[in-house]
């Protein structure tokens, strides 16, 4: 197995923050990391005179390459050390192609530019941002047989999944000079001699590319002094003072997207303190939930916010004033006032949304990845295309009959308004009576709509793990309630007096400073969340702090790694079996999990993967920190400097307070029992 790194920095270009390079760095990340070869892949350019001594320098492979903006994404292109000269003319184009980290280049100008793409290992960001497309990665779908994750629990999702790309884990580390920590992502790839064609045929099995060089997929290193963990399940034991949070403050440091939930951080200290907090994180989490409710209330709001009755009022005013004032006095017409003009109305511009949100519904069936085959199994792609050109076309034509109609009204206004001045007669105001009552039907209907979502109603309901979040809609009763939602120091007193009057109530709001106009629907209806235990009663406080443990792990699923340090000494043993240890052996299916532990309901019952035990020992006098590790089954763990430790004494003092006690305590409950 030959351990590689094919994404790493040493020039700093526009899509970097700046660094210097540093060769020393670059060595010692290769001894320390033990790399067997890597590549030089910059932004969009491929520096030769560097590259030579590079090379020159390292006494491993170094393959040439490029990382190119390929479509919105990023993709590596590597060659052998013998092409790099013709890798250099290719850089050269790329390089005058693009100047901004938001240009790229199409997948047609890349052919163009390296020629048959076949002769290059060609590597797309994949589980990575920013990520190819399906389309993109279709346009390159002969070439392209693995693709680049930044974790590894993405890399063991893609290695377990047939139809995904084969996953290779890089470090994408710039090497500068004041590089402390090296990163520990790379990939070990069953590969023989280290050539362009032999890499290129190894990355297409995935079976041949790994996260460690004996354990395969099981185990990768997660710390630089080389600690290797469980892609699944790990327990952290240890004695006190021994570095086992210390360890997890290590990994939270050189591991990335890491979800800490530290020891002690969710037990509740003064009541009202930490239900206000509870009730704020309910909120905050559920947020896109209320926005996604209120959505469709939302676009009625955009509707009528617009809409000044008052205004249409005193417009509707003086029509009929100036109308009849004109018919009083029509024997004061004189030739300006006779003229066709003087009393012309203005054309009306209609709205051209509904024929704009078409056209973006028939782009989105073209566009579908997901839905594409059921789409095109019902309308022939062509179709499609036909039909959002036509669509487009007669936007095009409706923009152009919109705009000649705009001009003709601004000459009509600017001639009417010079023929006003210079005749005595009255000239009657112009107002658009059916607009004025479409307005008021669209405000009668909103307070309609509002009054319905102000009574109370439960909305959603979800469960976890015996608990239950209900979410309910209702009316807001003080103006205390606005301002907590506001989260500013706002006064609401004055629109609260017309809360009971949309239409009103909406003006108040409008003439709010601080409240920005997207945000104003969120003031109307009231969602608020209760969480309730398995006999449905509101939580305690201690089960407040049972839940937002629950919900902290649920949430690392949108992480990379979950640590949790010593849950034992916030939460009894029959929640942490009950309900912890099936949630946390859940996730760890999905994702690298380290627990540390000193309880046998946490250690012992959740069945781990992996086996971590920290301890302080006398060496040469020094008191050194320590790190052995093994599997459960492992009579020996195992420290990297080579020695052992029986793990059967482990296991008894760390989690049942050694032998003698666990025999007791075996014996008296036995007797119990009996």
């Amino acid at each position: 197995m030959k351990k590689v790194d094919f994404h790493i920095h040493t020039v700093a270009t526009v899509s970097d923050s700046n660094f210097n390079f540093s060769m020393n760095t670059l060595k010692d990340y290769v001894n320390i990391a033990g790399l067997d070869a890597i590549a030089i892949t910059n932004h969009n350019l491929f520096d030769l005179e560097q590259f030579h001594l590079i090379e020159d320098t390292l006494d491993i492979p170094v393959l040439p390459g490029i990382e190119v903006n390929l479509e919105s994404c990023h993709v590596l292109i590597i060659t052998e050390s013998s092409k790099r000269d013709a890798l250099n003319i290719a850089a050269g184009k790329i390089e005058g192609m693009i100047s901004e980290p938001t240009e790229s280049i199409t997948v047609e100008c890349l052919k163009e530019t390296f020629g048959n793409l076949n002769d290059y290992i060609v590597i797309p960001h994949y589980e990575k941002k920013p990520a190819i497309s399906n389309d993109t990665l279709e346009k390159l779908s002969e070439y392209v047989t693995a693709g680049e994750v930044d974790s590894a629990k993405k890399f063991i999702r893609c290695a377990k999944d047939e139809s995904r790309l084969v996953p290779m884990l890089f470090s994408d580390v710039r090497i500068s000079d004041r590089l402390v920590t090296f990163p520990t992502r790379s990939t070990f790839i069953d590969c023989g001699e280290l050539t362009l064609p032999a890499i290129k045929l190894c990355i297409q099995d995935r079976n041949k590319v790994s996260l460690s060089e004996k354990d395969g997929n099981n185990l990768f290193q997660v710390l630089n002094k080389g600690l290797m963990i469980s892609t699944g399940l790990n327990i952290l034991l240890g004695g006190r003072s021994s570095g086992k949070t210390y360890t997890l403050d290590m990994i939270s440091t050189e591991q990335e997207n890491v979800k800490y939930i530290k020891q002690f951080s969710l037990v509740q200290m003064d009541e009202k303190v930490y239900e206000r907090e509870f009730n704020s994180e309910i909120d905050r989490r559920r947020s896109r939930f209320t926005d996604d409710y209120l959505n469709g209330f939302k676009s009625v709001l955009d509707d009528v916010i617009s809409i000044d009755l008052e205004a249409s009022e005193r417009d509707v005013g003086k029509y009929i004033d100036t109308l009849l004032r004109s018919a009083e006095e029509a024997d004061r017409r004189d030739s300006y006032s006779k003229s066709a003009l003087f009393s012309e109305t203005t054309f009306k511009i209609g709205d051209d949304q509904t024929l704009k949100d078409l056209i973006s519904s028939v782009r989105q069936l073209i566009e579908n990845v997901d839905y594409k085959e059921i789409v095109n199994k019902h309308i022939a792609p062509d179709t499609l295309h036909a039909l959002a050109c036509e669509l487009i076309e007669k936007l095009w034509d409706k923009t152009l009959e919109k705009e000649k109609l705009e001009y003709v009204n601004g000459i009509v206004k600017d001639i009417k308004r010079s023929l006003g001045l210079r005749s005595s007669a009255v000239q009657v105001e112009d107002v658009d009576i059916y607009q004025v009552a479409m307005d008021s039907k669209k405000i009668n209907r909103f307070e309609e709509i509002v009054k319905h979502l102000k009574s109370e109603k439960i909305i959603r309901e979800d469960n976890m793990q015996g608990f239950k979040v209900i979410a309910k809609r209702c009316a807001y009763n003080r103006a205390g309630e606005l301002k907590s939602t506001s989260g500013k120091q706002i006064a609401f007193s004055n629109a609260m007096k017309e809360y009971d009057r949309p239409y009103r109530f909406l003006q108040e709001l409008l003439n709010i400073n601080g409240i920005p106009e997207a945000e104003i629907y969120r003031y109307f209806i009231k969602i608020s969340y209760e969480i309730v235990n398995k006999q449905g009663y509101p939580v305690s406080g201690g089960e407040r702090s049972e839940f937002r443990l629950l919900q902290e792990i649920s949430d690392a699923q949108s992480f990379n790694m979950l640590l949790i340090d010593e849950p034992e000494s916030s939460f009894d043993n029959m929640f942490l079996k009950s309900d912890v240890n099936s949630l946390i052996k859940e996730i760890s299916q999905t994702m690298p999990v380290i627990v540390v532990t000193h309880n046998s309901t946490v250690g012992a019952t959740v069945g781990p993967d992996y086996i971590i035990y920290a301890r302080k020992e006398l060496v040469n006098g020094k008191i050194t920190h320590k790190i052995y590790t093994g599997h459960p089954t492992d009579k020996k763990l195992l420290c990297s400097d080579g020695t052992s430790i029986a793990s059967h004494g482990i296991m008894m003092n760390s989690l049942e307070a050694g032998k003698d006690a666990y025999d007791k305590r075996r014996i008296g409950y036995e007797a119990i029992e009996n």
